[in-house]
């Protein structure tokens, strides 16, 4: 029987009858454990909204590099703003993924004990609709993050509020990504060498054109098929700490397409805590002991970030 990664409603989830939410926390964790991903066939965000971000996103990326230079966050590590062509590249590869993307990241008031962790969003000042469109994205899929992590906390039987105490004012990133064609590229290497997130979840929208694919607990690599209006949710690194490895992060890539002259354009929203939050086994994970030693979310970031390239 073809694998395929498992497809759930979340709205059976938010509207449904108490039954339906246990079969969808059922679902989620089982879906998380086996295959690292799975796929929302419905969801909370409004599918007119995705699509006008799509639109901005491809004005944006069709100017003229000079324009968007202009719009790099020198002191952010990269968290902020644009990210110039071939800065990416996965960890432990010596080759640049074929990508330039841009964060938007949480905002907080100058005088909150987090703004020393979050560098102020960048914006084109010619572009309005492109901060208001991504910054309403943002907060929707934020929302979401909630709904997902609250049913998570269910499976992994976590005190009420765990998760989305956890993210409160979180440093989560909305990262629009532009695949430019491979024929344009300049460069060896594909568009998103072999990698896992750093974050507790990952939401995806659906991507304009194919490539990803999710390495399977068997080893071989399986494609991740999305219909538009869908959302693919995957586990990072900081989920599998929590965890105690009991939901793994699941390596994935973005190959590159036959037809060299395509764009592709995705949406990730990379869900993390906020910058106290420590990363501790969650006790019903613990099992016959701990496998990683606890470490402040902040601090696991910016080591990530030096083993991807956007930190030195």
């Amino acid at each position: 029987m073809t694998r395929k990664v498992p497809e759930l409603s979340l709205l059976s989830y938010v509207n449904g009858s108490q039954n339906d939410q246990i079969k969808f926390v059922d679902e989620l964790f089982k879906g998380l454990k086996e295959y690292g991903f799975i796929t929302l066939i419905d969801h909370t965000v409004d599918q007119k909204l995705c699509d006008k971000a799509y639109d901005v996103v491809h004005e944006y990326f069709q100017k003229p590099t000079e324009y968007k230079m202009q719009h790099i966050c020198e002191a952010g590590a990269g968290q902020r703003g644009f990210t110039s062509f071939g800065q990416e590249h996965a960890k432990d590869s010596d080759k640049p993924d074929l990508k330039e993307f841009w964060h938007v990241g949480r905002e907080v008031p100058s005088d909150h004990k987090f703004a020393k962790f979050y560098p102020s969003n960048i914006w084109p000042d010619d572009m309005p609709e492109f901060k208001n469109i991504l910054e309403k994205l943002y907060g929707a899929l934020d929302q979401t993050s909630v709904i997902l992590l609250e049913a998570l906390g269910r499976a992994l039987d976590t005190p009420e509020g765990y998760f989305k105490n956890m993210i409160h004012l979180g440093n989560s990133i909305l990262r629009p990504i532009h695949y430019p064609p491979i024929k344009d590229a300049k460069a060896d290497g594909v568009r998103a060498a072999a990698h896992e997130d750093i974050n507790l979840i990952t939401i995806l929208m659906g991507a304009t054109d194919g490539g990803l694919e999710l390495l399977d607990r068997d080893g071989s690599w399986l494609p991740v098929q999305t219909k538009e209006g869908e959302l693919v949710v995957d586990t990072g690194d900081m989920m599998t700490v929590i965890t105690n490895g009991v939901l793994p992060a699941t390596t994935h890539r973005v190959v590159n397409p036959e037809d060299t002259s395509s764009t592709r354009y995705s949406m990730p929203f990379f869900v993390h805590p906020n910058p106290e939050t420590e990363l501790a086994a969650i006790p019903s994970c613990i099992g016959d002991g701990i496998k990683y030693k606890p470490i402040n979310s902040h601090e696991y970031l910016l080591q990530r970030l030096k083993e991807i390239g956007l930190k030195k």
